[in-house]
């Protein structure tokens, strides 16, 4: 069947025509004609505010989609107030919603046709959830507003049920995922770049900055030693999940040795149960220099140093108080690796 081409000399389009093509200006919502709705990213526009009980909502501009009508594009020249709040109830709470309504009537029938910000007061309830607009609505909510019961505080306004919406290929700002991804689609949750793959989203980081700083646990198998007025600090870098790690002990005057087999912390984050450990290094500057390493077991959060017996025994066994040799004031131990963390 033959259509009507956006934008043709001589040629007439219906609203419903005009509003089709114009979905080709915004996000998809993952139907043939449909859209996203919502304000454009970074617009401080259609802002609701409160003062004193007068409900404000600031100039601004949004596009309103609606199945099979496609896409309302809409602007508020000047700031408006859709009306006064509604009093506390005496003992329940309340949230209250502001939307934008389009109002057209060849699909509700309303003799309407325009649009304007619309309050909606809500239930007081010991669960208060913010009211549902009745009726056929073609409508986008643009804040709730918390309403305590008399005496227990003051009422707050809340942006986050605002949607944005970025034209097809855009960059979408959203705490949540899109629900229907298309294969390539990016979306920023406020900390990570995210791109759908066709069956699950990856993220895509920043350039790494400076290691995080940690403490990790010293422990030995028999007694505990006590770290006294010795250092012992630890740096990690954790990309996606690859966890770097380096920790530096140096013992001091006041610093207890403890008995039995060594142990220290990992950072925050358990190994991966991949069915096989990770290696890294040990160096133990004393009396003389020892050269060791590190193994990191499957789901451990935790890990032992090893060296040789001896310099002249290649056997390698754990490290103690006594063993490679006997820790002392001004002795440093540092280690480092790297590993696949469970999460």
């Amino acid at each position: 069947m033959p259509v009507d081409p956006w934008a043709l000399d001589s040629l007439n389009m219906t609203g419903l025509e005009a509003r089709n093509v114009d979905a080709m200006l915004v996000m998809t919502d993952g139907t043939a004609l449909g859209s996203r709705s919502g304000t454009r990213p970074g617009d401080p526009g259609l802002t609701v505010t409160l003062a004193g009980s007068t409900i404000n909502c600031s100039a601004g501009v949004a596009a309103v989609a609606y199945a099979g009508q496609g896409v309302y594009r809409v602007a508020f020249p000047t700031s408006v107030s859709p009306g006064t709040l509604t009093a506390a109830h005496a003992t329940l709470d309340r949230i209250d919603l502001v939307y934008l309504r389009v109002w057209d009537n060849s699909v509700d029938a309303s003799g309407l046709t325009k649009g304007d910000i619309v309050y909606l007061a809500g239930t007081p309830s010991s669960t208060p959830v913010a009211p549902t607009p009745s009726g056929t609505q073609i409508y986008m909510s643009l804040a709730t507003i918390t309403v305590p019961h008399t005496g227990a505080g003051s009422p707050s306004v809340s942006t986050s049920v605002r949607p944005s919406t970025v034209a097809p290929g855009g960059i979408l700002p959203s705490s949540s995922a899109p629900s229907t991804p298309y294969t390539g689609q990016f979306y920023d949750n406020g900390t990570d770049l995210l791109r759908w793959n066709g069956s699950s989203w990856d993220t895509y980081f920043k350039v790494p900055g400076a290691w995080t700083a940690f403490t990790p646990s010293w422990t030995a198998s028999t007694t505990n030693p006590s770290l006294g007025n010795g250092t012992l600090i630890g740096r990690y870098q954790k990309i996606g999940r690859t966890v770097f790690f380096h920790v530096n002990l140096i013992t001091g005057s006041t610093t207890s040795y403890g008995s039995g087999a060594y142990s220290f912390g990992l950072p925050p984050f358990a190994v991966a149960n991949v069915g096989a450990s990770f290696i890294g290094t040990a160096h133990l500057l004393g009396t003389d220099r020892w050269m060791g390493q590190i193994v990191l077991s499957p789901s451990a959060t935790a890990y032992a140093p090893f060296f040789p017996l001896s310099t002249t025994n290649t056997r390698v066994g754990g490290q103690t108080t006594t063993q490679p040799e006997t820790f002392a004031n001004g002795a440093q131990l540092r280690m480092t690796g790297f590993y696949e963390s469970a999460t």
